[in-house]
C-alpha cells in the first residue's frame, strides 16, 4: 500500500512538473568541424566541415533550468591527406541525431540568458559517401554504413556539452560531441569527434 501511495505521488509531481513546464519549439542550424578518433589517437589535421540542420524543443520546468533535445539531420567524419596532397580520403558519414541536455540559464540583461548544457545523445547513420582522390582520379563509394570492413556500424551515441545565449527568440549556441561508441567494424577503434557552431530561432 505504502509503495502504491508512493507510486501515485510520484506520478502526480511528474504530471503537475510537466504542466507547469514551458515549452517551445524552434529551428536550429550550423557548421561541424568533426574528425574520427582512430585507437583514442586524435589528428587535427584530419578535420572535416560539415553542418547540421534540425528542430529543437526546449522544456523549462523552472525558471532557470531546462531539458533541451530535438531532431537534427548532421554530418561528421574526417578528411585525410598526405604531405603533397596527391593523395586524399574523404569519410563523410550522414547521421540522425536526437539530444537530450540538461540546461542551466543565467540571466544577463531584461530577454538575455547564458545557457550551459550538457547531456547524451542517441545518432543513427542514414547515408553518406567514401571518397578517394589520386591525383586527379575520384572514386567514391556511397554505402558508407554496413558490416563490411571498409563500412561503418550505423548505431551512434556520445555525450555533449555547450554553452549557448538566447537573445530574445534568436539563439546561439557552441558545443562539442564526443562519440563514445566504436562504430568500425574491424579491429581499429573509430568514434566520432564534433565540434560545432549552431544558430536558431524560437518560435515561442
Amino acid at each position: 500500500m505504502k509503495k502504491l501511495k508512493f507510486t501515485l505521488l510520484t506520478v502526480a509531481l511528474m504530471v503537475a512538473t510537466m504542466a507547469s513546464a514551458q515549452v517551445s519549439l524552434g529551428i536550429k542550424g550550423g557548421l561541424n568541424m568533426s574528425n574520427l578518433l582512430v585507437n583514442d589517437d586524435q589528428n587535427t589535421e584530419n578535420m572535416k566541415l560539415g553542418y547540421h540542420v534540425g528542430l529543437a524543443a526546449d522544456y523549462e520546468f523552472m525558471p532557470s533550468m531546462a531539458i533541451q533535445t530535438g531532431l537534427f539531420f548532421t554530418t561528421k567524419g574526417a578528411t585525410i591527406k598526405n604531405n603533397d596532397g596527391s593523395l586524399e580520403y574523404t569519410r563523410n558519414l550522414m547521421y540522425l541525431q536526437v539530444p537530450v541536455h540538461f540546461a542551466y540559464k543565467v540571466d544577463v540583461t531584461s530577454g538575455t540568458r547564458v545557457v550551459f548544457h550538457a547531456g547524451p545523445y542517441l545518432a543513427y547513420g542514414v547515408g553518406g559517401s567514401y571518397k578517394t582522390k589520386v591525383g586527379t582520379l575520384n572514386f567514391q563509394n556511397d554505402k558508407i554504413f554496413g558490416t563490411a570492413d571498409g563500412q561503418y556500424k550505423p548505431f551512434d551515441a556520445g555525450l555533449g556539452l555547450g554553452v549557448g545565449a538566447e537573445f530574445g527568440p534568436m539563439l546561439l549556441d557552441l558545443g562539442w560531441d564526443m562519440g563514445l561508441v566504436n562504430i568500425s567494424n574491424t579491429s581499429t577503434s573509430v568514434k566520432n569527434q564534433n565540434a560545432y557552431i549552431s544558430v536558431g530561432y524560437r518560435f515561442n
